[in-house]
């Protein structure tokens, strides 16, 4: 699923603000629970994740870790691009194995996260698929090694 910033375009109210906190503490949390710590009723807070949700400022998720379901191979590989990086974003986004994009300022113009079952699988990733993709001349991959941190829990300002 490619996920886009919304621009800021979605005003978050304090309440908003307080829900957002209380799922990325734990997702599984009921509406009434957090009703309850915001004042809000359990329907409110429903209806108030689902505009959540719907407006693109948040997912609710369960996240995994791919060795455990059978992903062998995680790399984050850096792709220089000529021309417009858009469509090129959008090319890459699109591609199953990969499931995070971001365009950057710096030796790369996009980062892209590749989840592969095998060596052979990221290799034809890179090789076939992203390097295929018009506009993209070159990349960099980097191998990841061991996960030492991973957090979705940065608060809201």
């Amino acid at each position: 699923m490619s996920r886009k910033s919304n621009g800021g375009s979605m005003h978050l109210d304090e309440v908003s603000k307080a829900i957002i906190a209380q799922l990325q503490q734990d997702g599984r949390r009921s509406y009434a629970a957090i009703g309850k710590v915001v004042g809000l009723s359990e329907a409110a807070v429903r209806q108030r994740v689902q505009r959540l949700i719907e407006g693109g400022v948040m997912q609710v998720v369960a996240v995994t870790d791919p060795m455990e379901m059978g992903f062998a191979r995680q790399a984050m590989v850096g792709v220089r691009v000529a021309g417009a990086l858009d469509p090129v974003a959008d090319a890459v986004a699109e591609l199953d194995e990969v499931d995070y994009v971001v365009i950057t300022a710096g030796s790369y113009d996009l980062l892209v996260e590749v989840v592969a079952e095998s060596d052979e699988h990221l290799l034809e990733v890179i090789s076939e698929r992203i390097r295929a993709v018009p506009g993209v001349v070159s990349t960099e991959t980097f191998m990841y090694l061991r996960l030492r941190k991973q957090t979705y829990a940065w608060g809201v300002r």
